[in-house]
């Protein structure tokens, strides 16, 4: 029987091997399981995150600390044993969970302390999002901040009294150490239990109440949109936006800059309807300096989650699946509203990182890639002037000036690839053939790229995420139908056959589960996995114009309706009915890193009330939209996605109906050649009442083109020369 400590003795691989096929019959099983033992073999320590699939989880698994993963054995022991419960939550991609794991999760005499006096239960972000974000606004509402590792202290029963992230092994940085809270915390609760009790009641009481958003005006509620705002709210929000814009380097706030996509997204959007170019020109310099800067990989492609700076340089090199999703779909807008070839080529090639470094064989996507290498953060990415000239010889000199490459460095004495100036003005400036720097530039990245494949990688986070694919499916559906990629049409098709597949239990209470990893699905799906996948189905029948996808973004929000409805009928919980682990439901109303659940689900019950004339629906995206709006015009870049079904609700969407022989080519060239936010749009090629959108519209040769609001229509298009005057002269 195998112990915690290093065996002494040696065996055959290949003759275990083949005892464990002949009792698991089974090759993958029997693979697995003397990897397993030889990895316990390998380590002094393994607690019991060994059997988790989580690479995070599977990280801290030889850890000293007695690790648990959530779940009834850890909570059941706390209580039994009357311990606080410390959780540490975060993520496998988080460099500072790293950092706090080598100095003190590995440590022997910290952990002891921890094993003696605490339950000690780690949990990995995305694997159990309800979770983090219920002790996350936990500790915001102790220390006002937030991040991760995120450490929290709870009572037996789960209830927390006190958190904080980042703790030092020594006191450092304004910080207490590790221990010394360890051991603060272990006194109190010996001798004012009560008092910890107590702070942890009204603390859950704060959390009960925190989500409520529900305005104490019923008649704001249950008022009609269009009777209370007007395009002036929308205006405001624009104003609101541009107070924090930095109108030099693009994005908004001070650093850490993060992409902010969703409010990128609303510019665009405020430009089409308003034709405000100063709101354009913000959106594009917000792309143009990410795509310039250090956030963005130079050589493989890729958005990193945040910038240090204000300059886009210094990242924190992560690469969330996320974050590439949602830039991609801004990138769809930039082309389709300048159709600059830039645009086009930051499209592909950001989908062909995701391709390449982020998909499962089977159609999946990745969670991430971490920040760290051989210990150190940005170590894969960044480089010294003297080997980049070694690479490149005679290029070397242009490719250094063009990407800020220096002998003293951009960023702790070693380079960050990024541009400073745009290649039009680098080509002009030097007096420069276009043609001959584009050909060096490729020749150079491709020698980088290929020198840098030879370093050791950053780990993969290798789950797979339902509400991150579900990002992603949008992300490449709506890429396949604005440049009209055949590819990009495979990848989305497949990821939507791969998530249905492989995600779903069929079992009605809950259909859907969040992750997956090595053919193990696991925990029941949130609200947000359900709200995203919906809208990627609305955005792939665009791809294909199959009503069976738009019946399973219907069939998709009747089961959030039924399983994650609050009790006034108006917003969701993030977690269904059934769940039992949480100490509160949330409603998470805001923006994150990801889109608000309940501001996408308002947009899915808005289009999908239009597509299937169900008038409860757009009703219920009315009441929610109406109980957050003062927050949303006061506060914009907090609820980026709320102010587009803002904007869209003033201006009201466009039903576009094509019917006829040629129906699916025309409703094509629509897609690819006109920025339509607000437009919901049917193919059909012939006469089709099944759906309200198509009801009583005759076909054409090779098709008519129907522009309606309400299903009232105005009359048919013969072709898009007709169709783009009628969008010049009202915004469509």
């Amino acid at each position: 029987m195998l112990t915690d400590e290093k065996s002494q003795f040696f065996f055959d691989k290949n003759w275990l091997y083949k005892q464990l096929f002949v009792f698991y019959k089974n090759k993958a099983s029997a693979r697995n399981s003397i990897n397993l033992v030889c990895n316990k073999m390998n380590h002094l320590h393994t607690n019991n995150l060994i059997h988790e699939t989580s690479p995070y989880l599977l990280q801290h698994a030889h850890n000293p600390v007695n690790w648990y993963p959530w779940g009834s054995e850890a909570l059941q022991k706390a209580k039994k044993e009357n311990k606080v419960i410390l959780v540490s939550i975060g993520y496998s991609a988080c460099h500072w969970c790293h950092v706090m794991e080598r100095e003190s999760f590995e440590d022997e005499a910290t952990a002891l302390l921890m094993n003696d006096n605490f339950v000690n239960i780690k949990i990995d972000r995305e694997e159990r999002p309800d979770i983090d974000h219920i002790y996350m606004d936990a500790v915001q509402a102790i220390t006002g901040s937030g991040g991760w590792p995120l450490n929290v202290f709870l009572t037996p029963d789960a209830k927390p009294f006190y958190g904080g992230t980042y703790f030092p092994p020594v006191k450092a940085f304004n910080r207490p150490s590790w221990t010394d809270i360890l051991q603060s915390i272990t006194k109190a609760w010996k001798g004012r239990r009560n008092e910890l009790e107590s702070q942890a009641e009204n603390l859950t009481d704060y959390l009960k109440n925190s989500g409520n958003f529900i305005s104490p005006d019923k008649r704001i509620i249950d008022a009609s949109f269009e009777n209370d705002f007007g395009f002036e709210q929308c205006e405001s929000m624009f104003s609101a936006i541009m107070k924090s814009a930095d109108t030099t380097w693009g994005g908004f706030g001070k650093a850490p800059k993060f992409p902010q996509t969703f409010v990128i997204g609303y510019l665009f959007q405020f430009y089409h309807y308003s034709g405000n170019t100063l709101a354009l020109q913000q959106a594009l310099l917000s792309v143009d300096k990410m795509l310039d800067g250090g956030i963005y990989d130079h050589l493989a492609g890729g958005l990193a989650r945040y910038s240090t700076d204000n300059e886009w340089l210094a990242p924190h090199f992560e690469k969330m699946l996320y974050d590439n999703a949602l830039l991609i779909l801004i990138l769809c807008d930039a082309f389709q509203i300048t159709k600059q070839l830039k645009y086009k080529l930051a499209i592909d090639k950001t989908i062909a990182f995701v391709a390449e470094e982020l998909r499962h064989n089977s159609g999946g996507f990745y969670a991430a890639l971490d920040a760290d290498s051989e210990g150190e953060e940005g170590k894969y990415y960044v480089w010294e002037k003297a080997e980049v000239d070694r690479i490149l010889g005679s290029d070397a000199p242009l490719f250094c000036d063009f990407f800020d490459v220096t002998d003293q460095g951009n960023w702790e004495g070693k380079n960050i690839l990024r541009m400073l100036k745009s290649q039009e003005t680098f080509i002009r400036e030097k007096q420069l053939h276009q043609d001959d720097f584009v050909q060096l530039q490729d020749r150079c990245v491709e020698k980088l790229k290929s020198e840098r494949s030879q370093r050791v990688k950053p780990g993969l986070d290798d789950k797979i995420i339902l509400s991150w694919n579900a990002l992603m499916l949008k992300a490449t559906a709506k890429a396949a139908v604005v440049l009209q990629n055949e590819n990009y049409k495979e990848l989305a098709v497949t990821n939507f056959t791969f998530l249905f597949e492989n995600f779903s239990i069929g079992n009605n209470s809950c259909p859907l589960l969040h992750t997956w990893k090595n053919g193990i699905a696991k925990y029941p799906a949130f609200l947000d996995d359900y709200a995203y996948l919906a809208d990627a189905a609305l955005q792939l029948y665009e791809v294909s114009f199959d009503t069976a996808i738009l019946q399973t973004a219907k069939d998709t929000c009747d089961f959030v309706i039924a399983n994650f409805s609050d009790e006034e009928g108006v917003f969701f919980y993030f977690t269904h009915a059934g769940q039992d682990d949480v100490i509160v439901r949330k409603k998470e109303i805001y923006d994150g890193a990801t889109p608000s659940a309940n501001a996408v689900m308002a947009h899915n019950l808005l289009k999908l009330g239009v597509i299937f004339d169900l008038e409860a629906w757009r009703t219920r995206a009315d009441k929610m939209l109406n109980a957050v709006a003062s927050a949303v015009i006061k506060y914009p870049s907090s609820f980026g996605w709320w102010a587009s079904l803002f904007l869209l609700r003033v201006k009201g969407s466009s039903e576009i109906a094509v019917i006829g022989s040629q129906s699916k080519s025309v409703a094509s060239a629509i897609q690819s050649g006109f920025y339509l936010p607000g437009k919901i749009l049917m193919a059909a090629n012939t006469k089709n009442d099944s759906f309200p959108v198509l009801r009583n519209k005759m076909e054409g040769n090779p098709a008519l083109i129907y522009v309606c609001t309400n299903y009232t229509c105005l009359a048919p298009l013969a072709n898009l020369e007709e169709f783009s005057k009628a969008n010049k002269t009202s915004r469509i």
